[in-house]
C-alpha cells in the first residue's frame, strides 16, 4: 500500500526549507475584493527561488535521500518549471541531476536548467511516454527519482505553503475558506490540502486545469483517474501532466478538493491583470487560478480567498502577447 503523506510530513518539510526557500508574502487585493465580494490575498509563488513552486518539494525530496543514495545523483521528468527546482536543489546539495524535457518545452525553462547544471534529456510529449523513460533512465544511472508530483516528499514540500496561508491570514484574525490553485497532477493542491488541515479544517482547495486538460474535474467526478485524451495544445505548458497521480488523487479527494478551467486566452488576460495591476510577473499556467477567479467560476462572495500565482517563468514572447505589445 502507498504510503499518504500527511500534515506532520508538511511541518516538518517548513523546518527544512526555513532559510533555504522564499517565504513569498501573502498580497491582500483591494481590487479583487472589490469586484468580488470576497476577501482575496494573491500567494505570489512566481517569487519563489527559480521562479516557481516547484522548489519546495524538490528541495524536501532530495534532503530526505540519505546521503549516500544522494551521492549516485537524480533524475526527474519536467516541462521546466519541476525541472529547474531539482536541477537548484541538486546544486546546493552538490549532486547531479539529470532532467527528462519535452522537446517543446520554453526554452528559457531549459536553459535555467542547464544553468544550475543539470543535464537535460529531451523527448517528444505527443508521442513518448514520460513515465516509462524517466524509470528506465533513474535504473540506467541508478538514481532516485524525484517525481514532479506523485511522491509523498514533494507534495510535503508543497505543502508549506498551505502552512504560510494559514499562519499569515491568523495574523489578521483570518481563516481560509477557499484556495484556489493551478493543477497539472495534483502535487500542489494535495499538498496545500494537508497543510492547511490541522488550523483550517473547514477550508476547501478548488484546482483549476486549462481547458481540454481537465483530467483532475473528470477524474474527481468519475471517482477514479482518468486521463486526457491529449498531452499538448496549450499554452499553459506547466499543466499538461495526463493523468493525476496516485497519491495526489486520493489526497484530494479525502479532503474534498474539487476543479474548474480556464481558457488559455482567460490565462493571457489574468498574465496581464497581474502584470499590470499587481506588478507580478506570472506564466499562463500560474495564472489559471487567477483567471478562474475574474471569470466566476467559483462562487467566491462572502469568503476569504487565497489565488496562488504558482510561477512566473515565462518567454518575453509570450508575456509580450498577454500584454499586446
Amino acid at each position: 500500500m502507498i504510503r499518504l503523506p500527511t500534515h506532520a510530513d508538511v511541518v516538518a518539510a517548513a523546518e527544512r526549507l526555513k532559510g533555504v526557500a522564499v517565504r513569498t508574502p501573502l498580497l491582500a487585493s483591494a481590487l479583487l475584493s472589490a469586484t468580488t465580494g470576497a476577501r482575496v490575498f494573491l500567494k505570489p509563488e512566481c517569487l519563489q527561488r527559480t521562479g516557481s513552486f516547484k522548489f519546495r518539494g524538490a528541495y524536501n525530496a532530495l534532503s530526505l535521500i540519505p546521503e549516500a543514495d544522494r551521492a549516485k545523483g537524480v533524475v526527474a521528468c519536467s516541462s521546466g518549471n519541476h525541472a529547474q527546482g531539482v536541477a537548484e536543489a541538486a546544486r546546493l546539495f552538490g549532486v547531479d541531476a539529470t532532467i527528462l524535457m519535452p522537446a517543446d518545452a520554453p526554452a528559457m525553462k531549459i536553459a535555467r536548467t542547464k544553468r544550475s547544471g543539470a543535464s537535460v534529456v529531451t523527448y517528444d510529449r505527443a508521442r513518448e511516454d514520460r513515465e516509462a523513460l524517466t524509470v528506465k533512465l533513474a535504473a540506467e544511472k541508478k538514481a532516485d527519482l524525484v517525481h514532479p508530483f506523485d511522491d509523498a516528499r514533494v507534495i510535503a514540500g508543497q505543502g508549506t505553503i498551505g502552512l504560510e496561508i494559514v499562519e499569515d491570514l491568523a495574523a489578521s484574525g483570518l481563516v481560509p475558506d477557499l484556495v484556489l490553485t493551478p493543477a497539472s497532477g495534483g502535487g500542489l493542491a494535495s499538498g496545500i490540502a494537508l497543510g492547511l488541515e490541522a488550523r483550517a479544517p473547514a477550508a476547501r482547495v478548488v484546482m483549476v486545469e486549462p481547458a481540454g486538460f481537465d483530467d483532475q474535474a473528470r477524474s474527481l467526478a468519475a471517482g477514479t483517474r482518468v486521463s486526457n485524451p491529449k498531452t499538448s495544445g496549450s499554452i499553459c505548458d506547466a499543466l499538461l501532466s495526463p493523468t493525476p497521480g496516485e497519491i495526489t488523487f486520493a489526497v484530494n479527494v479525502a479532503r474534498g478538493s474539487t476543479a474548474v478551467a480556464a481558457s488559455d486566452d482567460e490565462a493571457l488576460e489574468a498574465m496581464a491583470f497581474a502584470a499590470i495591476e499587481h506588478k507580478l510577473l506570472v506564466e499562463p499556467g500560474g495564472a489559471v487560478a487567477l483567471a478562474a477567479l475574474l471569470k466566476d467560476r467559483v462562487d467566491v462572495a462572502g469568503k476569504t480567498v487565497v489565488v496562488v500565482l504558482s510561477g512566473g517563468n515565462v518567454d518575453p514572447a509570450l508575456l509580450a502577447r498577454a500584454l499586446g505589445v
